[in-house]
């Protein structure tokens, strides 16, 4: 009961989280789920694999809430998802056949390297220049197969990698979150799918468990994210957005420490 209390408490903070920058909370997830999974006496040969399986499911429910709404107010642009998605298909199952074959404590480190970078570019507010050119349908399928393949092993919805990317192509900022919410759908489906095939029948898996995905997990998370997520839309609008991003970028630096050093 206690564990599936943290796992609640785990999905109201990261869809605070989205609500206010944007963006998933994977990134707040998978650390949590690899300390309680580790706190669980779960097997370090599976740990890390199903923290980031388990993060990637729950992003199936919350962004299906997030697209909702997005579509309601025409902001997504349903023709790029649909190129793009096919790369982020392709891209997603790659990266999660790569994965597998990875030893927990190494995918750490990798992703404790990941929360390093991504503080530096929140706290920096690093973003790339606008080349304001629309890559052909060869370009876009090029960028979704390398949004899904890293979202794939961080456990992101991949709005990390899809928000700048879009603003690159000089995409006004509402409509690059909106599209790149919907580009979520693909990966968190793919990843899942592809996560319960890559670890079917795993020795070291616990109970409650389909392949790396692990339910109790799955449940809690869900349950406290989507509401949560609207809290943080709302707080978004009153509180200054450049301190908050300055403050999750401390948080990722410890995750990333964290992961690296211990």
């Amino acid at each position: 009961m206690m564990t599936f209390l943290l796992f609640l408490a785990v999905g109201s903070v990261a869809g605070l989280l989205a609500g206010l920058f944007g963006i998933g909370g994977g990134m707040v997830i998978v650390p949590v789920l690899v300390i309680t999974f580790a706190a669980q006496g779960v097997s370090e040969a599976v740990l890390t694999h199903m923290a980031v399986a388990t993060s990637l499911a729950t992003i199936v429910f919350t962004s299906l809430s997030s697209v909702r709404e997005h579509h309601r107010q025409g902001a997504v642009d349903w023709t790029l998802v649909g190129v793009m998605s096919i790369g982020i298909v392709l891209g997603t199952m790659l990266g999660v056949s790569l994965i597998t074959a990875v030893p927990g404590p190494l995918l750490q480190k990798i992703i404790g390297v990941f929360a390093l970078l991504l503080a530096a570019k929140m706290f920096f507010g690093l973003e790339p220049k606008g080349a304001g050119k629309r890559p052909g349908n060869r370009g876009l399928i090029m960028a979704g197969s390398v949004v899904g393949f890293g979202s794939s092993w961080f456990g992101i919805g991949g709005g990390t990698f899809t928000v700048p990317y879009l603003s690159w192509m000089k995409i006004p900022m509402r409509q690059a979150v909106a599209t790149s919410a919907a580009c979520g759908l693909p990966i968190a489906l793919t990843g899942a799918i592809s996560n319960v095939a890559a670890g079917w029948n795993h020795a070291d898996l616990p109970e409650w468990s389909t392949g790396f995905l692990y339910w109790p997990a799955i449940i809690g998370i869900v349950l406290t994210s989507v509401p949560f997520a609207k809290v943080g839309a709302k707080l978004a609008h009153r509180l200054d957005q450049a301190l908050l991003k300055k403050g999750f970028a401390l948080l990722l630096c410890a995750v990333g420490i964290k992961f690296l050093l211990f």
